[in-house]
């Protein structure tokens, strides 16, 4: 890839993965509306901002081209389903007091994109990746022999968002109409609940303060820009290139558990913490090597 395209992927990464690591504070002022109805509002919301951002940014000859390929669009499908439960299984998280465990599994994700790129996509793996994955592995297998416990939250978001990474980089769809196509495959299951089935408090957006209501809209710009941004960093990237940025979000989410919202790190947790972080230091140390490494030496 030329200089242009990395310094321009490097920039969306920065961009995703910076506003993702402050997310959580922005879904803890909506804590009082159940995890379901958030995550209903961050779809539709979504869907409607992206059709107002592609018609003023006139990019519906892109939105068409990638309509005309039926196969792309059902794709198009499964990963909506899929950034879609990472949607939710994050929102309800993060308003049940399991911040650390969601910051655990955004640690993990990286190691998962090498393994991932490894697998699909022949990206080969240097012997430092290889340790950086074992430590890793090691960590969440200690926490099951000594605690009894797995750490479901931070799997399941790990593994959904490297699917989904994996998945966007293989489609090639641009950003914009990638996520324009995948918010509609959701609105209907969005609205058909909210409307139709959702029975709380907060519901009905007719008796909510107009507050709540503006910060309920606000979640389809907290979703949709990093998503674009991360979209676009996946097509210019290698996706492990993409996974080293990740440390970002889960550092600034790390923070905000432990010093704003008093979440404490349980034994097990810091077992598999410390397992996890040696390994993401073994994979920098590997990255930054490898970079001196292949630049061009100057006679």
């Amino acid at each position: 890839m030329d200089t242009q395209q990395t310094r321009q992927g490097v920039g969306f990464a920065l961009g995703a993965y910076f506003i993702w690591g402050i997310a959580p504070a922005y879904f803890k002022l909506v804590k009082q509306v159940p995890a379901t109805e958030i995550m209903t509002h961050r779809v539709i919301w979504s869907a409607l901002f992206m059709l107002l951002l592609i018609t003023l940014s006139r990019s519906w000859p892109g939105v068409r081209s990638v309509l005309r390929q039926p196969k792309k669009v059902l794709l198009l499908a499964i990963t909506a389903l899929t950034i879609g439960g990472n949607w939710l299984l994050f929102i309800w998280a993060v308003n049940n007091q399991h911040m650390l465990e969601a910051s655990l599994g955004y640690f993990i994700n990286p190691l998962i994109n090498v393994v991932f790129g490894m697998l699909f996509l022949r990206e080969r793996f240097r012997r430092l990746q290889w340790l950086a994955v074992l430590l890793a592995t090691v960590g969440v297998l200690v926490q099951l022999w000594q605690f009894g416990s797995l750490p479901v939250i931070a799997l399941g978001l790990a593994l959904s968002f490297a699917v989904y990474g994996l998945m966007r980089k293989k489609i090639q769809v641009d950003a914009q109409s990638g996520m324009l196509i995948e918010t509609l495959w959701l609105f209907p299951l969005a609205a058909i609940y909210l409307f139709g089935f959702a029975d709380s408090a907060t519901s009905h957006l007719s008796a909510n303060p107009l507050s709540l209501n503006l910060k309920l809209i606000a979640a389809g710009i907290v979703t949709t820009i990093p998503l674009m941004l991360f979209a676009a960093a996946c097509s210019r990237l290698r996706l492990s290139t993409v996974g080293f940025f990740q440390y970002l979000g889960p550092t600034l989410m790390f923070v905000l558990a432990v010093v704003f919202y008093d979440e404490t790190i349980t034994p097990d947790k810091m077992v598999t913490f410390g397992f996890i972080w040696l390994a993401l230091l073994v994979f920098v140390c590997d990255a930054v090597a490898f970079s001196f490494r292949s630049r061009p030496r100057i006679a």
